[in-house]
C-alpha cells in the first residue's frame, strides 16, 4: 500500500492532537519505558476506538486496514510522548499478526476484532525458569486429551499476565532428539482457567509487571493451537523479529532526553555534542527500522536487521540515560526540576533489562555475525 507523505503528516497531527489532550485531561503522565511499565487499560481502549489498534489488520477482522508506515508513525508519537501502552502492546504488536499469518478463521474471527477494540490483552509465554536465552529449551509440556492438551510448566519474566486475558505459551508437544526447534507448538491458555497460578515479580521501579505463571494440568481445547502443532518455532521466529524491530528498541527513554533538552540543562559545547550524536543515533536506527518494516509486510527474512535494531537501540538507551545524568551533575541548577528527576531516577532503574529482554544483546550479536557471513 503506498502512502503519501501529506497522510502520514495528517495521522501524525491527530495523534499528537489526542496526547495533547490526554496530557491536558490528567489521564497519564510521561514516562520512560511506557511500553513496558505504563499500563491502562482504560487509554488502551480509548487508542482502540480511535482506531489506532491492529491498524493494519483487514477491516473484516476489526483492523483499519491501514498502511504500516501509518502504523509506524502512531506508535512513534506514543512512545516519543512517553503514553501508558503497556496494556495491549503484546497482542498489537505480535499475537494479532501471528493469529492473521498462521490462525484458523475461527480464531480470527475471535480474537482480533477485541484486540483491535483495546478489550483483549495477551501476554507471552516464551522465557522460562533455568532456560536464560536457550528458547528452544523449553520444558513446558502439552500432552494429547480426547478435547485438546493438558498442559504442565512453568513461565517466567511474562509481563502482565496478572492483568491479561490469555497467554500466548510456547510448549512442547512433542520430544525431538534431533531437532530441538521441532516439536514446538504455541498455545493460547485462558488465565483464568484451573490450574494458572500467576504470582507477581516485583522490580526495582516498585512496579510488578513481570510475573511468573504456573500451568498446573491446565486443560486447553484443540481450537487454541495457533498453527499447526509441532510447528511453534516458526511462529515464535516471526514474533520475535516484530518484537526486536519496531521503534520501543530505542524509544524508551526517549521521553527524558525531551525533558534534558527543555529543562535548558544542555548548554555548553559537551552537552550539546552529547545530545547531536544522540539524535543522529536515533534518526539511524528510525530509519533502519522502517526497513525492517517494510521486510516484515513483504514477508522477507529479517533476522539481522532486527537484532541490529535491537542491540543498537537498547545500547542508545542506556547512553541517553548517561548523557542525561552528566548533565545534570555539570548544570545541577538547569535540570529542568523534578519531571527530569523523576524520569532520570526511574530509567535508571529500568535500564538493567533493557539489554535483556526481547534477547541478550551478547546472544544478539551472535545472530548479527552469523547473518553476515552468510
Amino acid at each position: 500500500m503506498t502512502t503519501t507523505q501529506a497522510t502520514v503528516a495528517e495521522v501524525r497531527s491527530e495523534v499528537r492532537r489526542f496526547l495533547a489532550d490526554e496530557l491536558a485531561a490528567g489521564s497519564f503522565r510521561p514516562s520512560c519505558d511506557a511500553w513496558i511499565q505504563g499500563h491502562s487499560a482504560e487509554f488502551s481502549r480509548r487508542l482502540g476506538q480511535r482506531g489506532w489498534l491492529g491498524m493494519t489488520w483487514p477491516r473484516r477482522y476489526g483492523g483499519g486496514g491501514r498502511s504500516a508506515l501509518e502504523r509506524f508513525t502512531v506508535i512513534e508519537e506514543l512512545l516519543a510522548a512517553g503514553a501508558p501502552v503497556a496494556a495491549h502492546w503484546i497482542a498489537d504488536r505480535q499475537t494479532g499478526p501471528l493469529l492473521l499469518r498462521s490462525g484458523t478463521e475461527q480464531q480470527k474471527q475471535r480474537f482480533l476484532p477485541l484486540i483491535a477494540q483495546g478489550r483483549l490483552f495477551i501476554a507471552a509465554g516464551m522465557s522460562e525458569p533455568d532456560s536464560g536465552s536457550d528458547l528452544a529449551s523449553v520444558r513446558t509440556r502439552a500432552v494429547p486429551t480426547a478435547t485438546g492438551w493438558r498442559v504442565n510448566g512453568r513461565k517466567v519474566w511474562t509481563s502482565h499476565a496478572h492483568r491479561s486475558h490469555f497467554l500466548l505459551a510456547l510448549v512442547r508437544t512433542e520430544a525431538r532428539d534431533d531437532d530441538r526447534h521441532a516439536g514446538l507448538s504455541q498455545l493460547l491458555i485462558g488465565l483464568d482457567s484451573p490450574g494458572v497460578t500467576v504470582r507477581t515479580i516485583g522490580a526495582m521501579t516498585g512496579e510488578s509487571h513481570f510475573t511468573e505463571v504456573t500451568l498446573d494440568d491446565v486443560d486447553v481445547p484443540a481450537e487454541q493451537v495457533v498453527g499447526r502443532a509441532g510447528d511453534g518455532w516458526r511462529g515464535v521466529v516471526s514474533e520475535l523479529a516484530h518484537e526486536r524491530s519496531g521503534p520501543e528498541r530505542y524509544l524508551s527513554t526517549f521521553p527524558l532526553l525531551t525533558e534534558l533538552v527543555s529543562g535548558g540543562a544542555t548548554d555548553g559545547e559537551t552537552s550539546l555534542a552529547d545530545v547531536g550524536s544522540a539524535t543522529a543515533r536515533l534518526w539511524a536506527l528510525r530509519s533502519l527500522s522502517l526497513q525492517v518494516q517494510d521486510l516484515l509486510e513483504r514477508g522477507q527474512p529479517t533476522d539481522t536487521a532486527a537484532a541490529l535494531v535491537k542491540d543498537l537501540g537498547t545500547r542508545l538507551e542506556g547512553d541517553i540515560i548517561d548523557i542525561t545524568r552528566r548533565a545534570a551533575h555539570r548544570r545541577p541548577g538547569r535540570t529542568g526540576g523534578a519531571a527530569l528527576s523523576e524520569l532520570l531516577g526511574a530509567a535508571q532503574l529500568a535500564a538493567p533489562s533493557f539489554t535483556l529482554r526481547g534477547g541478550t544483546n551478547e546472544i544478539l550479536r551472535g545472530l548479527i555475525a552469523r547473518g553476515l557471513e552468510a
